[in-house]
């Protein structure tokens, strides 16, 4: 290690503990201890172009360890992007590049939020396939467009999570070569030594899970990290773990290698005391050598050379491979194919019937036909899902020519790495029964807060799920997803509603959760969607009274068949309803008023909603806790009409809610 180095690892985390204590919050000791490895990284191995943090082949860092943000921050100063040092100054303030764990699209150079631990981790397994699979659609002899590495740093937390065995286990099991995890092992947890939970033996579970696993026992020792870190980034045929010895605080006299370093300020005396052993001005705050411009000034040139030379050989590419060219450009916009968005046919036999997860499938089949970066997978129920492209392989080891993956039964681990899969440019879904939503919520909001369109399919989504009884039946999944801002929620009623739905999550820039049903559900009349259906809108009127309605009767998915049918009981007794579909609320509340007025007139008061859910969040539109029909407790195991009938969702039920409502309001 030269001075200059450990002048600039200095200077990482001297800017990390004045960032923490001007802020009065934050966590210290992290930085403090994994400077090394974080300096070697950006200085020595990664090949990436500050100056245009999003080129496409970049290699990729994630930080896991999310609460050791200002690590992070540290780092793509020193290495000249765009953060700036009262950015850094501002550390976890109102609007700033720091915020307090990373966040994607708000500080350039960070390639996903972490938030939860293990989250970073698992979605750079996602990110890896991703660069598996672009590679082996678009390289070519002499023309090496694709090549890159991700490379991630956790610590013991991210460790612990499940998320992480459930990731590391399919990343081994894909022999990802092109992923180099960093464990920072510093055996200290917030509640003090990891031993008190955590004696598990590491190397042994990584190489178990056929990961080449080396450890550096002093991640001070820089030649032997560089080293370890450059047998990684060339070992091939298994992912790389590298268990890297670290001091959480290092330097601090009073505070290394104790909890009280992990998520608080060191103080100021402690921080001078620090200091003192860096030999640095303990008085200086946010003080920077010589040696940061300098480094600053290389990596950017350094960066520009690697880009531009990749640039020119793409730009030779195109000329032999245009079609591949093209598509590439479009991945690297986020641009769809013509042709993949409405040219879908609708059916138009009312005679039939289908089960929404059914009309999924077909959904899923047309599109990869026009849109080959489509790739997704189920966790181990592709067939009941419907959720396979028929057309092409499973991706596996060694063979990334396939559009599906197996991701086995690892819900939480499918969300995240379908999450990497979408920040690397390819269109992403992944498909599961709708109450295993709950073990990949927090791959969800990630989704949402992210402003990325992973499409989640829940199919078996509702109390028609029927014999499998209580713990398949999702009751509460509805509303605990319809409260996520930023995320499209769409439970569609017939087959026409549902291909409409998909076009609308292919072509939107957030994800979408689409809600399906396993049992059949009767075609609705088309003469009622109109070509470009109405369902786009979130909600429509399907039937209506002649005249002015007594009733506003709103339902979705497979209730509004039930509804239907309700709704004809009344209609004979002379009653005026007005029916509508409502696939979802948060398209319909991001219509203008003038057509919520429309269809949801404020002047009628009496109102029934129906749906086979927990009725949370829809007093908005009924406004009365009774005039909504729903499942206000666990399901039962029997048939599903048995079960539709046991919580009075049955058209006679229906039909006598309504008349009560009619004449409460009448």
């Amino acid at each position: 290690m030269t001075d200059n180095d450990q002048k600039l690892i200095n200077t990482i985390r001297t800017l990390s503990i004045d960032a923490v204590q001007a802020a009065n919050s934050g966590h210290p000791g992290a930085p403090m201890g994994l400077a090394p490895a974080a300096y070697t990284l950006y200085r020595n191995t990664m090949k990436f172009n500050p100056q245009d943090p999003k080129w496409f082949n970049r290699d990729r860092f994630v930080l896991s360890a999310g609460h050791a943000s200002m690590l992070l921050y540290s780092s793509l100063f020193l290495a000249g992007f765009e953060i700036s040092l009262d950015d850094i100054k501002n550390f976890r303030q109102y609007k700033s590049k720091c915020a307090g764990h990373p966040e994607f699209g708000m500080t350039p150079g960070v390639e996903t939020t972490t938030g939860p631990l293990g989250q970073g981790a698992a979605t750079s397994v996602g990110i890896a396939i991703a660069e598996k699979w672009l590679k082996n659609r678009y390289n070519k002899e002499n023309f090496n467009i694709i090549d890159y590495k991700t490379y991630v740093i956790l610590g013991d937390g991210c460790m612990m999570e499940g998320i992480t065995s459930e990731t590391a286990s399919i990343a081994g099991h894909l022999k990802l070569d092109n992923l180099v995890w960093i464990y920072d092992s510093n055996r200290i947890s917030i509640e003090g030594s990891t031993d008190i939970t955590f004696t598990e033996d590491v190397e042994a579970r990584f190489k178990a899970y056929g990961w080449n696993v080396t450890k550096v026992e002093d991640i001070n020792n820089l030649e032997a990290l560089n080293s370890a870190l450059v047998d990684a980034k060339n070992y091939s045929g298994a992912p790389s773990l590298l268990i890297v010895s670290s001091h959480i605080a290092y330097g601090s006299p009073n505070k290394q290698d104790s909890e009280e370093s992990h998520g608080a300020p060191l103080g100021n005396d402690e921080v001078k005391a620090t200091k003192k052993f860096y030999n640095v001005d303990p008085d200086a705050t946010f003080s920077l050598p010589k040696e940061v411009s300098l480094m600053q000034e290389e990596l950017r040139a350094k960066g520009k050379k690697s880009q531009d030379a990749w640039i020119n050989l793409f730009n030779n590419y195109k000329k032999q491979y245009a079609i591949e060219a093209a598509e590439i450009e479009m991945i690297i916009k986020g641009e769809l194919p013509a042709g993949v968005v409405g040219e879908m046919e609708f059916v138009t036999d009312t005679s039939k019937k289908i089960a929404t997860r059914t009309a999924g499938g077909k959904v899923i089949n047309e599109t990869a036909k026009r849109l080959p970066w489509l790739v997704g997978g189920s966790a181990d129920l592709g067939p009941s899902n419907k959720s396979v492209i028929t057309s092409s392989k499973f991706i596996a080891a060694g063979d990334f020519s396939g559009s599906n993956i197996h991701y086995g039964v690892r819900e939480h681990a499918m969300g995240a790495i379908a999450n990497g899969l979408t920040i690397s440019g390819l269109k992403s879904f992944c498909a599961t029964f709708f109450v295993f939503s709950d073990y990949m919520r927090s791959s969800i909001r990630l989704a949402a807060l992210m402003n990325i369109p992973t499409i989640f399919i829940f199919t078996h989504d509702s109390i028609g799920v029927g014999e499998d009884g209580p713990t398949h039946q999702p009751v509460e999944h509805l509303a605990g997803l319809r409260s996520i801002p930023n995320l499209n929620v769409f439970r569609p009623a017939d087959v026409n509603e549902t291909i409409a739905l998909w076009q609308v999550a292919l072509e939107s820039s957030r994800p979408t959760a689409l809600i399906l049903s396993r049992q059949d559900l009767e075609v609705l009349d088309q003469a009622r969607l109109n070509s470009a259906s109405n369902a786009t809108k979130g909600g429509y009127i399907l039937k209506d009274s002649k005249e002015t309605p007594e009733l506003l009767m709103i339902a979705t998915g497979s209730e509004v068949e039930i509804a239907t049918k309700a709704a004809e009981i009344l209609e004979k007794e002379g009653k005026k309803i007005r029916l509508i579909s409502m696939p979802s609320l948060e398209l319909f509340e991001e219509m203008d008023n003038s057509y919520k007025e429309e269809i949801l007139p404020s002047s009628i008061k009496a109102r029934l909603v129906i749906e086979a859910a927990s009725p949370f969040g829809w007093h908005r539109y009924a406004w009365d806790d009774e005039a909504i029909i729903g499942v206000r407790h666990f399901g039962e195991s029997a048939p599903p009409a048995k079960v539709y009938d046991h919580f009075g969702i049955t058209p006679e039920n229906i039909a006598e809610k309504a008349r009560i409502i009619i004449k409460k309001h009448s």
